[in-house]
């Protein structure tokens, strides 16, 4: 399986800056549906409410799933992949 690679930096409420990349299936083009698994994501971080669009979140690359994210996206549809200040 192949899925997309969404580059996302969020800055958070104290000002830091979030990385971390929104990985969905191929098919999954829409970006108002990869926006919105980034704005469940914030949530489970206590960051809702911060922006994410096309400035915060753009698409990089295709890769082959790996399969630490298979159940995530074959549940939720999507998988985050946590990179810096995601804590």
């Amino acid at each position: 399986m192949q899925v997309a690679v969404w580059d996302t930096y969020v800055t958070k409420k104290d000002g830091t800056v979030m990385h971390f990349d929104i990985i969905v299936p191929i098919e999954t083009k829409e970006e108002a549906t990869i926006h919105s698994y980034g704005r469940a994501y914030l949530q489970t971080k206590e960051q809702e409410g911060q922006p994410l669009t096309s400035r915060e979140c753009q698409f990089c690359h295709i890769e082959s799933i790996k399969p630490q994210w298979e159940n995530d996206i074959r549940q939720k549809g999507y998988f985050i992949y946590e990179m810096e200040n995601c804590g």
